[in-house]
This record gives C-alpha cells, sequence and structure tokens, in this order.
C-alpha cells in the first residue's frame, strides 16, 4: 500500500503530505484495500475446509475497521463486554463471536449468554461453574470450549507467549479433560468445541505443526470418553514481517494448522496482528533536531502514549520520510516528548536528513497502536484516518483536550 512518487509517500494513490498538512499529527493512517487484501488471504488459505474468521478485537477497535471486516462475513475473538459491545455494534454476527480471558466478570458473561454468541473459551473450572449458574438463572444454555495450555514454546517474545505451562491461560491436558467430564453433567451448558492459542507474532512453522498434532491427539481422546466436538479454535499468533524475520505464508499456515487435525470439524482462527499492523502506519512531525556530543536526536510529537510497543517489547517498527531526501544518511534516535527514557522509536536508526517540521511514517502500526494507546501526560490520543476509493475519511477524530 506503501510506494514513492515523485520523492512523496503515498498511501494507495493518497500523499501522505497531503493529510499531514490537513491533520494535527500524530495520526494514524489505514488503508481500506491492504485490511481486505489481508482478510482475504487468510480466509482463501482456508477454503478447502469449514473455518470461521474470528478476529482478535484487541488489536485495533476502531468501529469502522470492524465493519469492513463484519460485511467480509467476518467474525470477532472478544476478551471484554466492550469488545462485545463494540463487535455487535459493528455488525458482526454474534454466532461469529467467540469469548476468551481468564477473568470474565458476571455481567460480562450475562451480555454475552443473552447476545447468542458462538461460544465461551473457559479458561478454569471455576468459570464453569460461573457460566452454568448465570445461564441457569437465564433459562439459558451457553455453549462451551475449553482453552487448553499444550505447554508448546513458540519461540516469541516472553511477553506474547501464552502457550507454555508457566503462562496465566487455559488448562493442561488432564485438567481440561476432568472439566469435559464435568461439563457434560451441567445442565445449562452445551459442549462446542476447543481451544487453544500459543502465543503472538510466531514466525516458527514448527510451533503451529506441533500444536495441530497435540491438539489431534488430545480430540481423539475426548472422542473416546464420548465428548462430541463442532469446532476446533487454533487460535491467532500469525507473525508478520517488521523488520528482518522469515514470515510464514498463509497458504503454508494453512497447511501446518491442518495437518495432523481430523476433518468434520469446523476451524476457528483468530487473527489479529497479521489483519491490520500492515494496513496501518502512524504519522508524526519533527518537532526539533536535537544535536549533542553523544547523540543525533529527532524529537517527534507521537509518543510512547499513541504507540506504546517499542517501549514495553523493544519492538521493532520501520521508519520512513514522507518526502525522501536523497543525499547522506545519518544515525538518529527517534524520541517523543514523554517524560520516560522508554520513550524510544528508533535508536541508532540509520535515515535520509531530517529538519524540523519533516513527517515521519512509522510502519506497521495498525495493530496494538491505537488499541493501546493512552492519555499519560495528558496527551489527547491521535487522530485515525482511512484511505478507500482513492479517497481519505477520518473514522475517529483526535481526542479534544
Amino acid at each position: 500500500m506503501l510506494s514513492y512518487k515523485n520523492n512523496q509517500l503515498f498511501v494507495d494513490s493518497v500523499p501522505v503530505s497531503i493529510l499531514a498538512n490537513k491533520t494535527d499529527t500524530p495520526f494514524y493512517l489505514y488503508s481500506k484495500n491492504k485490511l481486505s487484501e489481508k482478510y482475504n488471504e487468510i480466509n482463501n488459505a482456508f477454503s478447502k475446509v469449514n473455518h470461521i474468521i474470528c478476529y482478535a478485537t484487541k488489536a485495533n477497535e476502531n468501529v469502522y475497521l470492524l465493519k469492513i471486516l463484519a460485511k467480509k462475513g467476518c467474525g470477532c475473538d472478544i476478551v471484554s463486554i466492550g469488545e462485545l459491545n463494540l463487535a455487535l455494534k459493528a455488525g458482526i454476527n454474534p454466532k461469529k463471536i467467540v469469548f476468551a480471558g481468564v477473568g470474565k466478570r458476571d455481567d460480562e458473561i450475562k451480555l454475552a449468554i443473552k447476545s447468542g454468541i458462538l461460544m465461551f473459551n473457559i479458561e478454569s473450572i471455576p468459570e464453569l461453574y460461573r457460566i452454568d449458574k448465570i445461564a441457569k438463572a437465564l433459562n439459558k444454555i451457553a455453549r462451551i470450549a475449553f482453552r487448553v495450555n499444550p505447554d508448546i514454546d513458540a519461540k516469541t517474545h516472553p511477553h506474547i507467549t501464552t502457550g507454555l505451562s508457566h503462562n496465566k491461560f487455559g488448562l493442561c491436558f488432564d485438567e481440561a479433560f476432568d472439566g469435559y467430564i464435568l461439563a457434560k453433567s451441567l445442565k445449562n451448558i452445551e459442549i462446542a468445541g476447543i481451544h487453544t492459542h500459543i502465543g503472538s507474532q510466531i514466525t516458527d512453522i514448527d510451533s503451529f505443526i506441533l500444536a495441530s498434532k497435540k491438539m489431534s491427539s488430545y480430540i481423539s481422546k475426548l472422542k473416546s470418553a464420548g465428548i462430541k466436538l463442532k469446532y476446533i479454535d487454533m487460535g491467532g499468533g500469525l507473525g508478520i514481517k517488521y523488520k528482518d524475520e522469515k514470515v510464514i505464508n498463509p497458504v503454508d499456515y494453512a497447511d501446518a494448522i491442518l495437518k495432523y487435525l481430523p476433518g468434520n470439524y469446523t476451524i476457528i482462527l483468530e487473527p489479529g496482528r497479521f489483519l491490520v499492523a500492515e494496513t496501518g502506519v502512524l504519522i508524526t512531525k519533527v518537532i526539533y533536531v536535537k544535536k549533542t556530543a553523544k547523540k543525533n536526536f529527532l524529537v517527534v510529537d507521537a509518543g510512547m502514549n499513541d504507540l506504546v510497543r517499542p517501549a514495553i517489547y523493544g519492538a521493532y517498527h520501520e521508519i520512513i520520510p514522507v518526502k525522501w531526501k536523497n543525499g547522506k544518511k545519518h544515525n538518529w534516535d527517534v524520541v517523543g516528548p514523554i517524560c520516560e527514557s522508554s520513550d524510544v522509536f528508533a535508536k541508532d536508526r540509520s535515515m535520509p536528513l531530517a529538519s524540523e517540521g519533516d513527517y515521519l511514517a512509522i510502519l506497521c502500526a495498525g495493530a496494538y497502536g491505537y488499541s493501546m494507546s493512552s492519555n499519560y501526560n495528558m496527551r489527547p490520543r491521535p487522530a485515525e484516518i482511512i484511505v478507500e476509493d482513492n479517497k481519505y475519511k477520518v473514522i475517529r477524530d483526535k481526542e479534544k483536550l
């Protein structure tokens, strides 16, 4: 979606400089075409089997983007009452909503049952009892799956791995088995499926193959015990290229996931980052060029409150100029205005010469950008703009003081 024409950066067919000159920076900028392209890639990769794509809402919670996905038949993976409400408002079919998370509150469970979601991905035995109790009070049947923790090292950042035995998520195979046997005896519970999720930003295909193998073996054990399933939810986690990662092609990802899984089930996938990360960039302006005896700094008007991933994960985001200047490159620290030493987007990054007033684009910012933003230092959160049909549209205004 990004290209340079006459040294000017374009998103699809719209020059970024025009938007930057009309909009207070920083702001997020998305491409509808890119979002549709990414959805089609993963949806088509699983076209040979019955499947549901349940977008991981936490990755980017802009309702306009959810409406685009809803029109394409996408579902949602949610973890809160806020995300449930958002998905329903965006037109997501409740029969394509799965509810995960280790700490579901009573009001969240109640609304989800009333809304008729596809199923709860249960993460503990107390949660099973709680859902059964609330369903009974509502005179309803709640569909459930147990989230099993397969103890797989997905070789990703420690903060975003979820499938190891010491992680807070899910149950081990034996605990989940006991849970399924218990669930059979509960009158207001319907066993619908099984769920697993081994982590985020995964680029190691062997991890997905191992998950497929372990889940297949476990499903056979459940079948032998008389536990009938309709859905196999394999979670998300498919990584993207931020820097030099060797990423997994969606077709190869589908082959890995399906390698050992039995047929005659509906497969659920929960992509988040894969769908929206490359769909969005963060546009920021250079406020000051600061040169010291030790460092050269580009001080920009975006801060870690706008994009926190580099501060908490040490995450790499490529940064490119909105207007390319030929000539010698320089090493810069690109930093924000927040009063934290961690408010750094890049260290010793080789980039073209920059001046005060220049605009920069921070790439692959569509996932866990705005959704993890805050008002730290009492800074208004930025606007969000989308490019579609050769035009642009503000889909969330910048917050007012």
